[in-house]
């Protein structure tokens, strides 16, 4: 199901990129993003005509007081011996992607001067990556055991955070010397050392995200088999506040970096933090982490 669910929201992510490129080149960016909420309206309309459907599963009682359930939330994700390293990587990964995605358009947009449709085409790249990782995930996973693949999944993502950086300097070596300042609305205006750099650029995305699809589905389902019924809530809603919430410390700081310095250096930055995020896997219980072992019996999920 989490991999069907994924494979859904790439092929959006792969269209929908580019879709918005071609739009903001053609009509603007404030039809683009009317056209965009108009596309959210729909989608709330269709989840609110959908029916109720019934469970056979008992529902889980939720006693105590909201500190209590927090506390019970965070004991059980910070004190487990492979959740607690898997959360804390998380929480670092999210700070290094939120710095990568304020600082991608800039690079694309104002180094490399490739418009908006240049711009949607890269974000395409990570579409069609995380479709094809998405596909593999399962596979490689059930070879791997999920532990190993998801930190060589992670190991992976910093190095194709360093070929996006890299891609204004491949197009300064094509062109044998400092680009333009002029901007290109059409990829059929761009110059070979602009198609060179789009290139590495798409490829570091395509990566970047072939190993997210490859480790999302088995993150997702990691959490819930080793995770007691009466915990998941309590669970999920302390890692995706926590996770959330360091959005809010990586894009200020992706932002900042750029600005003091370049947009390259931010993204080698935010590869960094990715290799950090990695480390806290490669160097905990984690690392042997497998589902089909530490999932919880029917004993110890009804306890």
């Amino acid at each position: 199901m989490s991999t069907q669910r994924g494979q859904g929201h790439t092929v959006a992510q792969t269209t929908g990129s580019a879709v918005a490129g071609g739009l903001v080149a053609l009509v603007t960016a404030p039809f683009a993003l009317l056209l965009g909420a108009v596309t959210h309206f729909v989608s709330a309309v269709v989840l609110l005509s959908l029916k109720h459907a019934a469970t056979d599963k008992p529902p889980v009682r939720m006693d105590g007081t909201v500190r209590r359930k927090v506390g019970e939330g965070l004991s059980w994700i910070y004190g487990h011996p492979r959740l607690g390293p898997l959360a804390w990587s998380s929480h670092a990964w999210f700070i290094g992607s939120a710095m990568m995605g304020a600082v991608l358009p800039a690079l694309v947009l104002n180094d490399l001067k490739l418009g908006a449709l240049g711009l949607g085409l890269v974000l395409t790249g990570a579409g069609v990556g995380s479709v094809v990782g998405t596909l593999l995930s399962i596979r490689i996973g059930a070879r791997w055991g999920t532990g190993r693949t998801m930190i060589i999944a992670r190991l992976i993502q910093p190095v194709a955070l360093a070929l996006i950086a890299f891609s204004p300097l491949v197009a300064v070596a094509v062109a044998d010397g400092p680009l333009t300042d002029q901007a290109y609305g059409s990829p059929a205006d761009w110059p070979v050392a602009l198609w060179a750099a789009f290139a590495v650029a798409a490829g570091g995305q395509f990566f970047f995200w072939l190993s997210m699809g490859v480790e999302g589905p088995l993150e997702m389902g990691y959490w819930q088999p080793v995770t007691p019924d009466k915990l998941i809530a309590r669970m999920s809603a302390t890692r995706r506040s926590m996770n959330r919430g360091m959005i809010v410390l990586g894009a200020p700081l992706g932002g900042a970096l750029a600005t003091l310095t370049n947009s390259s250096i931010a993204l080698w930055a935010a590869a960094g933090v990715m290799v950090l995020s990695a480390s806290m896997l490669l160097f905990s219980e984690f690392r042997d982490a497998n589902v089909d072992n530490d999932q919880l019996t029917d004993e110890e999920a009804l306890t």
